[in-house]
């Protein structure tokens, strides 16, 4: 039986030193091969020039580099970009580029499919097939960056975990992720530039704050109403808003980081006066700050854009109790790449 070959990108620096000890060969190869692998993100062991050719060939025949594919990508009259993803499974996510004047934003995925089920959301039609492994994270990143020096003239600015998936349900993984794309021996990117978006997982935002790291996070709200709720994202029956807002209380107390809420308002669902007043109310038990999403259809129409005159009142809601908000139109909606659309369509 003919034996997997490892990827090496699963190994440690110290790992790879130890690698080549037991190869006979110095331990500051294994440095170099870091830096090749996730400094200058290298495809194939080919592409390390710095080695020696019999070495490359060592690498060759022990490891593979399991790096993504983009099969395609899709280009939204605004500028907006979407990559369809090509694992090495065959799998295959999505992950959009976000251009405005001033910065470029990478939104990720983090699970093929999804483990949860908001009703909302073309991705949570999609069952969970696996997480992503930590460099799968990083090559939509460097896909990303790439395309925005290419297209944009500028390296990417910010990244949003916002793609497919729920990242706190993938956390180990994410954190992986996000830790070489800060490292120095990585992207050198700044935590601060980086959100992990999530539906609410209060275990996970606990655990988030104990491990006390230095990175944005955000909340996919769109109710403070318990049964309302619910009705929309199912799984708030087992994460109810009593349990996720004391996980946001101990995020604050923790971390002293305000939280985002990202809020779609729906025709028929969530467009009243009461339920911005809940809103409010929610925003009170921790400093934060309101993204009104504008909707993004899915096909069915079981969930319509609210009327221009019910986000008004939740704007003007928000701003006479003191709660920052902003209106955020939705990018790319022309090739499916808008908030709540990843979908594997083709």
């Amino acid at each position: 039986m003919k034996s997997v070959k490892k990827d090496i990108r699963a190994l440690t620096k110290e790992q790879l030193r130890d690698f080549f000890v037991s190869q006979g060969d110095k331990s500051f190869r294994g440095n170099q091969v870091y830096e090749w692998l996730w400094q200058k993100s290298a495809h194939s062991f080919e592409a390390m020039t710095s080695l020696s050719k019999e070495t490359r060939k060592m690498l060759e025949d022990n490891f593979v580099i399991n790096h993504i594919k983009v099969d395609l990508m899709q280009r939204s009259s605004d500028g907006t970009i979407k990559n369809a993803v090509r694992l090495h499974d065959d799998l295959v996510v999505e992950s959009v580029l976000i251009p405005t004047k001033s910065r470029t934003t990478a939104c990720v995925s983090s699970q093929v499919g999804c483990s949860l089920d908001c009703k909302f959301c073309a991705t949570s039609r999609l069952k969970r097939m696996r997480n992503l492994n930590p460099d799968e994270i990083y090559d939509q990143v460097v896909a990303i960056d790439n395309e925005s020096r290419l297209y944009f003239g500028r390296r990417l600015s910010n990244i949003v975990f916002m793609g497919m998936g729920e990242p706190l349900m993938n956390y180990n993984n994410v954190l992986k992720a996000i830790d070489k794309i800060t490292s120095e021996e990585g992207l050198g990117m700044s935590p601060k530039r980086i959100t992990v978006s999530t539906s609410g997982v209060p275990k996970m935002i606990r655990k988030m704050a104990d491990d006390e790291v230095k990175f944005k996070l955000a909340v996919s709200l769109h109710s403070a109403i318990e049964d309302v709720r619910t009705s929309i994202m199912p799984f708030n029956a087992k994460f109810t808003l009593t349990d996720l807002r004391a996980s946001l209380v101990y995020w604050y107390e923790k971390t002293k980081s305000r939280i985002t809420y990202e809020y779609i308002v729906w025709k028929g669902i969530n467009d009243t006066q009461e339920a911005a007043n809940a809103l409010v109310e929610f925003c009170r038990f921790a400093p934060s700050k309101v993204n009104l999403i504008e909707y993004n259809p899915i096909d069915d129409g079981e969930f319509k854009q609210a009327q221009d005159t019910a986000i008004q009142t939740y704007v003007n809601t928000l701003e006479r109790n003191g709660i920052t908000v902003t209106v955020r139109r939705s990018r790319g909606k022309d090739i499916d790449a808008a908030c709540g659309q990843l979908a594997n369509k083709q």
